[in-house]
């Protein structure tokens, strides 16, 4: 018990006082695939969820995350969009634990990368479960965006 509240509060004091996460928090958004598909995409017949995120559920994400420790300006909140940490067109899901507050600057590296793994999932170029541990290479430190778009370029 007392080494759980000691790795908490140094978890918490981590992320204490920044603006936004740099990538999803392992124990807010631990990643998780679709579950309820609408259909199965690509040759590996992937479990596929339309998007469907309320506003109540985006709220509770933007609320567990404050709760961690992040401010998320209330004032600022078109400057963030709440992603799917394993992406829809991967087989990603709905659900709360593959929500995160993602700030537009992050976006702006991760989306093109999402598409990128998706179309060769299209093409059968690459498995989801290789995609999945890239984009999440890339959420989880994004210095790691370039290799990961050389990578799947080359596929």
């Amino acid at each position: 018990m007392w080494l759980l509240l000691v790795v908490t509060n140094i978890s918490l004091a981590q992320d204490g006082g920044r603006e936004y996460p740099m990538g999803p928090n392992a124990r807010l958004t631990p990643g998780e695939l679709c579950d309820r598909p609408a259909r199965y995409r690509y040759p590996e017949n992937i479990a596929y969820c339309e998007r469907d995120v309320s506003t109540q559920q985006k709220d509770q994400v933007f609320a567990a995350y404050r709760s961690n420790g992040f401010k998320l300006s209330y004032q600022n909140r078109s400057s963030y969009k709440v992603d799917h940490y394993l992406p829809l067109c991967a087989g990603g899901s709905n659900n709360n634990e593959n929500l995160w507050p993602q700030h537009l600057s992050i976006s702006n590296i991760t989306d093109a990368l999402e598409k990128l793994g998706c179309d060769k999932m299209a093409l059968g170029k690459i498995t989801q479960a290789k995609f999945i541990t890239l984009i999440k290479r890339v959420k989880n430190d994004l210095s790691q965006a370039n290799a990961v778009r050389a990578e799947l370029s080359r596929l």
